[in-house]
């Protein structure tokens, strides 16, 4: 693996089932007194923040209940604006990715407006104003990285934009696998194969390093014994937690690495079309795999033994190949889309988003370089 870099976040992390009730002593312990809740219109119809709610009790001085998916650019504001008011000292996520891009937004935002000068870290170490407390729901991740995305319309065109920044980077996740248990197979699915690509991207990621590939293969194999188990029954608690854990581990990983084609272009589909993470993940992921064999096959030989595939006697390439077909089988088993017609990806758009993704930064950190909008097109024409 030779030289590589790593950053350590300064995160508490909770897990175990009923941690959510240690979220008001953890809350009092922190000083945190004006709170910002952040979270779904259906977290909310369903019932599930009124526990969070009468945990917090005075503590929270606001609840921003209508998280939509992509973050447009338009939540942040309207958060902010609402956080401002309240002049809140901590955000709390609700939720899956979306509900934490949106508090990570936020919490820049609001110091930005505060402060009056960026609020951008100098240091990997710069701790920010105001702190994010995540609580996941589903497996997306987003909880233990210093990354979130914001959907912004220029000219009509909608596109997803990635922000980096360690002082983003949730200071507390609160894992309760209790909360999970009404997340539907759809969503388990989805959030769970991405965090498989989390793991999958951060083992050949150009950035790898030694913890890195360690929680990707940890992750790999939680997830293996636990997502398709969660989604044939959802009140498994054992395959819940395991999932959970997995997903952790998945962020974990992705948290110090370079993302690539996957996730670059997983972005652009999402933000330009409006078709969900989860779903771009299930349909490009074994299509970037196979795109990238060539370069990451010692890599995806790894993932493979990781997910349980007899790889004894068999080359790289080969064992590379099977994680691929595996994870295709898992999102069939688990009825997830497999093309990008069926997520509403229209053919004529096909060449816009080659190009969108072309321009990404993300695509280019790609361990098989992308040297032409060409390769990306025939890609996307391959998984329409």
């Amino acid at each position: 693996m030779g030289a590589f870099h790593y950053t350590f976040f300064a995160q508490e992390i909770v897990f175990g089932r009923g941690a959510l009730d240690q979220l008001g002593p953890l809350a009092e312990r922190s000083g945190w007194t004006r709170m910002m809740l952040c979270a779904t219109a259906g977290a909310r119809a369903r019932g599930a923040l009124a526990p969070v709610e009468a945990l917090l009790g005075e503590r929270l001085m606001a609840t921003y209940d209508r998280v939509q998916a992509h973050v447009p650019e338009s939540d942040v504001t309207t958060a902010t604006d609402l956080a401002a008011r309240h002049a809140v000292d901590a955000i709390i996520a609700f939720g899956g990715g979306s509900a934490i891009g949106v508090a990570k937004a936020t919490s820049i935002a609001l110091e930005e407006r505060r402060t009056g000068r960026p609020a951008r870290a100098a240091f990997p170490t710069d701790q920010p104003l105001i702190p994010v407390i995540a609580i996941p729901t589903t497996y997306a991740g987003s909880e233990m990285t210093p990354v979130y995305g914001v959907t912004r319309e220029v000219d009509g065109v909608s596109s997803k934009v990635t922000v980096t920044d360690p002082k983003i980077t949730p200071k507390l996740v609160i894992y309760d696998p209790l909360l999970t248990l009404d997340l539907p197979p759809r969503v388990t699915a989805g959030t769970g194969i991405n965090a498989v690509a989390h793991c999958v991207e951060a083992l050949y990621s150009i950035t790898r390093n030694p913890l890195s590939t360690a929680a990707a293969l940890a992750g790999l194999r939680a997830l293996s014994r636990s997502l398709v188990r969660c989604c044939e029954n959802g009140a498994d608690i054992e395959a819940r937690e395991e999932a959970l854990t997995g997903a952790f581990l998945a962020g974990t990983a992705l948290s110090n690495v370079a993302m690539g084609l996957h996730h670059g272009i997983c972005h652009v589909i999402g933000g330009a079309t409006g078709a969900a993470h989860g779903d771009a993940n299930s349909v490009m992921l074994p299509h970037v795999m196979r795109f990238n064999l060539a370069a990451t096959a010692p890599q995806l030989a790894q993932a493979a033994e990781a997910m349980g595939i007899p790889v004894s006697g068999r080359g790289p390439d080969e064992s590379a190949a099977s994680a691929a077909e595996r994870i295709a089988d898992w999102i069939e088993q688990m009825r997830l889309p497999r093309r990008l017609r069926e997520i509403g990806v229209e053919e004529e758009r096909l060449p816009e988003l080659a190009r969108m993704a072309f321009a990404s930064r993300t695509v280019h950190n790609n361990p098989r370089p992308v040297t032409d909008v060409a390769q990306l097109e025939a890609l996307l024409r391959e998984a329409w």
